[in-house]
């Protein structure tokens, strides 16, 4: 018998307003800091390319950073995710949360081992989506196939994200990150 604590969507919504980002994934809870200048930079690039899109084919929404809630133990704030108007329809609760899974889910790696470590491993059992690594300046493109992730391909900055998902989307991946360096003392 575990007697290991389980957090839930309840206990998010108690946490204190601090700047920090509550996540609870298989009901257990991941805190991180507020995302740094280049990661929030990535997620608005991401964010204007896919709004862009979706302005020209009225097809769906684009939202950062949104309450997520696949189960009461598993309630996420993903960096980026498109949805379907049609899906959102259904998704979209009175809580203001989104409670089915969007059609893409992206996320932007910040540095750190714990913070890779839960977007690489406790998310993607989550949700199929598209790994952002501004350091690397490339992004990993994961799909479902048969219940499963797999990884499809690393596209680098010269390199074009096009999906078959979003018809007529494309964006180069140079355009996604800023050519200001960070300052390393």
């Amino acid at each position: 018998m575990s007697t290991a604590l389980r957090f839930t969507s309840a206990d998010l919504e108690v946490m204190p307003d601090d700047g920090k980002r509550y996540e609870v994934i298989d009901g257990e809870l991941y805190v991180s800091k507020q995302p740094r200048y280049h990661h929030q930079y990535t997620c608005t690039e991401v964010s204007a390319q896919l709004r862009n899109w979706s302005k020209n084919t009225g097809r769906g929404r684009v939202i950062a950073a949104p309450g997520l809630i696949f189960a009461e133990d598993d309630d996420v704030a993903p960096d980026v995710i498109w949805i379907s108007n049609e899906r959102l329809a259904a998704a979209l609760h009175e809580d203001g949360k989104i409670h089915d899974a969007p059609e893409l889910v992206i996320e932007v790696l910040s540095p750190g081992f714990a913070n890779e470590k839960r977007d690489r491993d406790a998310k993607l059992k989550l949700y199929s989506r598209r790994i952002v690594d501004w350091l690397l300046r490339s992004v990993e493109v994961y799909r479902r196939e048969n219940a499963a992730l797999h990884s499809m391909a690393t596209l680098r900055e010269s390199d074009t994200l096009e999906t078959p998902l979003l018809p007529g989307f494309s964006c180069t991946i140079d355009s996604l990150f800023d050519t200001i360096s960070p300052q390393i003392p």
